[in-house]
C-alpha cells in the first residue's frame, strides 16, 4: 500500500530522531510523492551524510533532495589550508586509497576530489576517510574510474552477482552492457535497494561507469 505524504514524512522524522548523531529540531522534512526534501542545518558533514542514510532505509522513499546546510560551530571552523593538510594526511593513512592518484582542492570548507582510480571502493574509501574531519562542510567527488582490467564485461556475470543479494528481486532488474559501461533498469522497492544494486555492479572487474536507471516503486 502506497504511503501518504504525511505518513512518510512522519516516518522520516522518526528515523532522524532515532539516530544518535542527529537533532531532528535542526532538520526540516517535506515529502511529495515519495520524494523527500531535507532542509535546515546540521553541525558537520558527518551529520549530513547520516541524515541521508537514515532516510534511504525507509520504504516508500523514491528520491532525496538534500538542501541541508552545514553550519559549523565557531570552534570547528578551520582554514582551507588546515583542512587540505588534514585531508591529505587522512587519505595517505587509509590503506584502501591510492592517495598519489587524487588531487585535493578546498574552498570555503568544501573539499573537491579529482583524479583517476581503478576501483569504485577506492573512491568510496576516500570519501569515508575525510567525512569526520573538522571543518569539512561537504565533499565534491569528481574522481573517475578507469579499471586496469581490460576484459570484456559479461552481462551474465553481473546478473549472477545481483542474484546473490537476498534483498534484490533480480526478476525486476535488467542489465545492459555497452563497452565499459553497465546500465541498470527496472523496478526496485526502495532507494536502499537501488543503491545496493549499483554497489554490487561497481564491483564488476573492468567496469568504468554504472548508469543506474532503476526506478523506486512500491
Amino acid at each position: 500500500m502506497k504511503k501518504s505524504n504525511d505518513v512518510l514524512r512522519e516516518e522520516v522524522v522518526e528515523a532522524i530522531k532515532w539516530e544518535p548523531l542527529l537533532s531532528s529540531n535542526e532538520i526540516d522534512v517535506s515529502v511529495q510523492d515519495g520524494i523527500v526534501t531535507l532542509g535546515g542545518t546540521v553541525d558537520n558533514y558527518t551529520q549530513k551524510r547520516e541524515a541521508e542514510q537514515a532516510v534511504k532505509n525507509i520504504a516508500g522513499v523514491k528520491a532525496i533532495v538534500d538542501d541541508m546546510k552545514v553550519d559549523l560551530f565557531f570552534s570547528a571552523i578551520k582554514s582551507d589550508t588546515d583542512i587540505a593538510l588534514s585531508v591529505i594526511k587522512a587519505l595517505r593513512e587509509n590503506w584502501a586509497v591510492p592517495d598519489h592518484r587524487i588531487q585535493v582542492t578546498v574552498e570555503n570548507g568544501w573539499v573537491t576530489l579529482e583524479g583517476i582510480l581503478h576501483w569504485n571502493f577506492q573512491r568510496k574509501a576516500a570519501d569515508n576517510a575525510i567525512r569526520y574531519l573538522p571543518g569539512v562542510r561537504g565533499v565534491i567527488d569528481q574522481i573517475k574510474i578507469e579499471a586496469e582490467i581490460k576484459n570484456e564485461l559479461g552481462k551474465e556475470i553481473v546478473e549472477k552477482a545481483l542474484s546473490r543479494s537476498w534483498i534484490l528481486d533480480v526478476n525486476n532488474i535488467k542489465v545492459r552492457v555497452e563497452g565499459k559501461t553497465i546500465y541498470l533498469s527496472g523496478i526496485v522497492d526502495s532507494l536502499f535497494q537501488k543503491e545496493e544494486a549499483e554497489r554490487i555492479v561497481w564491483n564488476t572487474p573492468g567496469v568504468w561507469y554504472v548508469d543506474n536507471e532503476l526506478v523506486v516503486d512500491n
